[in-house]
């Protein structure tokens, strides 16, 4: 392994675009509905539930294409909270996603890529679920470490296959499902009056855990051909796109099943119950069909997970190289170019949180740790305007700087929500995050970041 090996800038914008979609659809369109339904009891608020949560992510992307591409380099938010708010908050930042929302999301698309082979009746998949799930992640964390153009290239055939899949399967169900009726929306079918607050933002952050990983594609900004370009675009018409294809897909889901189907679909409270997506495609496919649909969602699953071990190694990878973490973590393949230790030690831990969590805990604990830095993220463009205003944008959000204040807002009311009806999910986001701070001053004690070092050799 070299240190001195530069990472090379082998993904195109089309494997830029793919990224962002391919990260963001994975698990969560097929499998939260059912949740979500169960805890704002209407599937008025559930189909509202979405929309806000589709806005919102794409408001966030809209802040993250202005911010990448004024940093295009690797590490992706690491390097927005570090220049906007200095080395500790960079350094949580980091070892919020090493420890929790990349594991975690890795550990997440695993287990439900697992959960829907276990819907194709093969002997023995349900009983062993756990060992296949850590079989994935190490499969998909040995494919990265080939070469990022490679990665690449998988994730642009599977995210086109995963399109193609959610769009037929949305308007097979408009067209074929035996159950499909427009009473289905009807107040009396639809049932549940306003659920209140609290639980609306519950039903919020569960479908913000299927939008999540718009935000992943800029970790590998330095890997990215023409990224000033590149990034923004990717992000506004990937975001954009999944929002669209998410909104008819729920749509088509409330259609196609009554309101009691998505109350006992699987989730933490009916683990044995059969994902939502499943459940409509048995409508019009029967038995046999949902076999076939089961293994499509896998697939689709499996395109997450690539996308999400491709680009997440790389925020390690940019910290070690600024001495925030151990020197071995910047280590680059002399032949891949790609940060083979940074991604065996992820997935090793990704497949200790898949082993000891379920899908629904998982999802929790990253969707609120990650959303404590994408509200200060939003702040740092703020910043940025400020501190570097003449720096060369590809890219400046809309109607600034009220869509960043509104989106940090939401934010904060968001994870506030998040603290009243999931204390125990949120306490333990929130204890990962500050363990980070003795870590950091023992390694601020210990030795010098690499600006510091950059620093003195000039002085």
């Amino acid at each position: 392994m070299s240190e001195q090996s530069d990472l090379v800038r082998g993904l195109t914008p089309v494997h830029a675009g793919a990224l962002v979609v391919g990260t963001v659809i994975g698990t969560g369109i097929f499998l939260k509905a059912g949740i979500m339904s169960q805890t704002v009891g209407g599937a008025h608020w559930m189909l509202l539930a979405w929309v806000a949560a589709g806005i919102l992510s794409f408001v966030g992307a809209l802040v993250y294409a202005e911010i990448g591409s004024l940093f295009p380099k690797a590490g992706g938010e690491y390097v927005y909270m570090r220049e906007a708010y200095g080395d500790l908050l960079g350094f949580l930042y980091g070892w919020m996603r090493f420890w929790i929302a990349s594991p975690g999301s890795i550990a997440a698309f695993a287990v439900g890529g697992a959960t829907f082979l276990g819907a194709t009746n093969i002997p023995g998949v349900t009983e062993h679920r756990t060992s296949l799930a850590v079989g994935f992640i190490l499969f998909f964390t040995g494919l990265s470490c080939l070469s990022v153009h490679v990665g690449g290239r998988v994730q642009s055939f599977v995210t086109s296959l995963k399109i193609v899949i959610i769009i037929g399967l949305t308007l097979a169900l408009f067209a074929f499902s035996s159950t499909g009726s427009w009473t289905h929306f009807l107040p009396q079918a639809a049932g549940g009056a306003w659920p209140g607050f609290a639980a609306f933002g519950a039903a919020v952050l569960a479908a913000l855990w299927a939008y999540d990983g718009w935000n992943n594609m800029p970790m590998v900004a330095g890997e990215i051909q023409n990224p000033q370009k590149s990034i923004p675009l990717s992000l506004i018409i990937g975001v954009g796109g999944v929002m669209l294809i998410y909104t008819l897909a729920n749509v088509a889901y409330v259609y196609a099943l009554p309101f009691g189907e998505l109350l006992s679909a699987n989730s933490k409270l009916h683990p044995q119950g059969l994902p939502v997506a499943t459940k409509a495609a048995s409508t019009f496919l029967g038995t046999y069909g949902t076999v076939l649909l089961s293994t499509a969602f896998f697939i689709s699953a499996m395109g997450a997970l690539n996308g999400s071990v491709l680009t997440s190694c790389r925020i390690p990878y940019a910290m070690a190289a600024e001495n925030m973490l151990p020197k071995f973590l910047a280590a680059l393949h002399p032949k891949s170019h790609v940060p083979v230790r940074s991604a065996l030690i992820q997935g090793g831990w990704a497949s200790v949180l898949a082993i000891t969590g379920t899908f629904d805990q998982i999802t929790d604990y990253v969707v609120f740790a990650g959303w404590v830095f994408y509200g200060l993220a939003a702040i740092s463009l703020i910043i940025f305007r400020f501190k570097i205003p003449d720096a060369p944008r590809g890219y400046r959000v809309l109607a600034y700087p009220w869509l960043p204040l509104v989106f940090a807002v939401l934010a904060v009311a968001l994870l506030i929500n998040t603290l009243l009806t999931s204390p125990q999910e949120s306490f333990t986001g929130l204890v990962f995050i500050a363990s980070g701070v003795p870590v950091f001053f023992w390694i601020r004690r210990n030795g010098k970041s690499a600006r510091g070092k950059a620093l003195e050799k000039m002085n």
